[in-house]
Parts: structure tokens; C-alpha cells; sequence
């Protein structure tokens, strides 16, 4: 097993009568893509800022690379890298010396720290900007500086919270690739974000937590099975009569049949030959069929199921 690098213990985290953070655990190892979702409020923004000793909490324990992270453990800071939501960049300083400015933060020497700024310029393609402003970039453009802001210092652990928010297709593909990159090169990352596709491409190992509790862990393919929806059948159908519906309906690992506008939807529970077995009662029966496809569960599919699909106002 690869080294722990970030391992919090029963955090309890209260803002008065809120508990943010409820005896939430969580381990991560060197090397992962370690994705962190949960609905607004469920205390991802909390448990981020306890990890970086932003905030107090008021029971359990924080360790990053096996020490004890306290407000003052500037040899853990240094190897770590922030990319919060909020674009953090002086507007006052072009792309290049923002860069240099963070960087500079940490690393001292100035023939180190100009070629570790370089190597951030190149890896979030910034070449053609270094004398930008930043009121002067587009939103993927401003995107980008902060990653580059956040990463010129070569931590070893990265946190990115919705690096993508409100980026184009291409600047966001681009950041994705970047963080696999950075990944390959030796970072573990935290990542959290919104957008369920992306840390279903990305992220190596998923938490899923809700009210301050970690509630689901796994990988993926993990998170994906723990839900009773395993496949869903669509068919496209002219006329089903009720007899026939109730037959696919009894079916051992049908979940639920429903035909509305001449679309027959089939979710299953398990089961490995569910579309041949519905098919096969469609033809016994006569009944004339068009389209047919099905799909597996996404990660959004398991989101919603395990935190339910009720609006959230609020993170905390």
C-alpha cells in the first residue's frame, strides 16, 4: 500500500447549533486523483479549510505527509498547492508576475523560482500572455493563470475546488488534462466539482458526503454498484398493453416497467442478460418495436440516489 498522505480522524466541526463536520474520516494516498462531492452544505468547503488550517474544529485530528497539520506547519504548507473557485490573482500584476509573485512565496532562490515559473507558464499554455493583465484574459484564460499560480511551487499535494466553473469545452478540457498530468508527475490531488462527468474521467477514488458524513467511498465502479438502478432498457414502442407490461414488470431482475408516449422504460437491479429477457417477452407477444439502446448508472445517477434530489441553497 502506497503512503497516506492526507488522513483526517473523527473531525467535528459546529458553528453554533450547525455541525458541519460529523466525526468525518477520510484517508487518501500518494499518487490518487481523490474526488470529494457532496450537495451544497454538506461541509466539503469546511472540510478544506480544516485540512488547511484555515479553521479550528472542535474534536479529532488532521495529518498531511504523517504530521500533525497545525496553523503553523509551514514545512507541510509549502508542498501544498491551493486552486480554490474563487480566481485568487493580484490585478494590479500581468500573468507572469502573479506567477512569479505565489511562487515566490515559497520558493527563495530566484534562478529556481524563474524556471519553476516558466515550467507553469508552459504547462497551462500561457506563452502568449505573460504581459496580460488579468481584467485583459477570458474566463478559461484567468482559469488557467490560477491554476498556474496555485502549482508553480511543485507541491505535492494539490486541492482544486471547480477548477472548470464556468469554462469553455476546450479550456476545460485542457485543465483536466493538466491535472492528469500534474497526477503522472508525481502530485496527489483533491478534487471537488459539480460536474459528475468530470470526476468519473479523473478521479482514481470517489467520497460522497452529505450533513458532514462521509455517507459512500469507493471507486466508480464501486459507488456505482452499491445503487439498486444497474441498467436501464428504452425501447420504443407503438402499443403495450397492460398484460404485457406486467410480464417484463415480473421479471426476476426487473426493478421497474413503465410506457409513457410510446417509450417503454425498463430499470433493472443486477442481472446479466436483462435486454435479451425483455425482448424476448415483446416477441412472444407480437409486439412491434423500434429503437432499442440501454445504459449503466452514471456517478450522477449514484449522487442523486444516495443524497437525494431535493435543491440545496447553501455550502458549508
Amino acid at each position: 500500500m502506497k503512503p497516506t498522505v492526507v488522513k483526517i480522524e473523527n473531525l467535528v466541526k459546529r458553528y453554533k447549533e450547525l455541525i458541519a463536520l460529523d466525526h468525518f474520516s477520510l484517508e487518501i494516498q500518494e499518487g490518487e486523483i481523490f474526488g470529494l462531492l457532496g450537495p451544497n452544505g454538506s461541509g466539503k468547503t469546511t472540510t478544506i479549510n480544516c485540512l488547511l488550517s484555515l479553521l479550528s474544529f472542535d474534536k479529532g485530528s488532521i495529518e498531511i505527509f504523517g504530521k500533525e497539520m497545525t496553523p503553523v506547519s509551514y514545512d507541510i504548507k509549502r508542498q501544498i498547492g491551493v486552486i480554490m473557485q474563487n480566481v485568487a490573482v493580484l490585478q494590479e500584476l500581468t500573468v507572469y508576475e502573479n506567477i512569479d509573485y505565489f511562487c515566490g512565496l515559497y520558493i527563495r532562490d530566484k534562478a529556481t523560482r524563474k524556471q519553476y515559473v516558466m515550467d507553469a507558464v508552459h504547462f497551462t499554455g500561457l506563452e502568449d500572455f505573460l504581459k496580460f493583465y488579468p481584467k485583459k484574459l477570458s474566463g478559461g484564460l484567468l482559469r488557467r493563470l490560477n491554476i498556474a499560480c496555485g502549482i508553480a511551487h511543485k507541491p505535492k499535494l494539490i486541492i482544486l475546488d471547480e477548477p472548470t466553473v464556468a469554462v469553455d469545452p476546450q479550456s476545460r478540457n485542457q485543465i483536466l488534462e493538466g491535472i492528469q498530468t500534474l497526477n503522472r508527475e508525481g502530485a496527489t490531488i483533491i478534487y471537488t466539482s459539480h460536474y459528475m462527468e468530470e470526476v468519473e474521467q479523473i478521479c482514481t477514488r470517489i467520497a460522497i458526503m452529505d450533513k458532514g458524513r462521509k455517507i459512500a467511498e469507493g471507486t466508480k465502479e464501486e459507488l456505482k454498484s452499491i445503487i439498486k438502478n444497474t441498467e436501464t432498457i428504452t425501447i420504443a414502442v407503438s402499443i403495450l398493453p397492460d398484460t404485457v407490461l406486467e410480464q417484463i414488470q415480473n421479471l426476476e431482475h426487473v426493478e421497474r416497467a413503465i410506457c409513457e408516449q410510446g417509450e417503454l422504460n425498463v430499470s433493472c437491479c443486477g442481472g446479466m442478460h436483462n435486454l435479451v429477457e425483455v425482448l424476448h417477452v415483446l416477441q412472444e407477444n407480437q409486439i412491434a418495436f423500434g429503437k432499442v439502446y440501454t445504459t449503466l448508472p452514471t456517478l450522477n445517477d449514484v449522487f442523486l440516489e444516495i443524497t437525494g434530489k431535493a435543491l440545496r441553497d447553501k455550502e458549508v
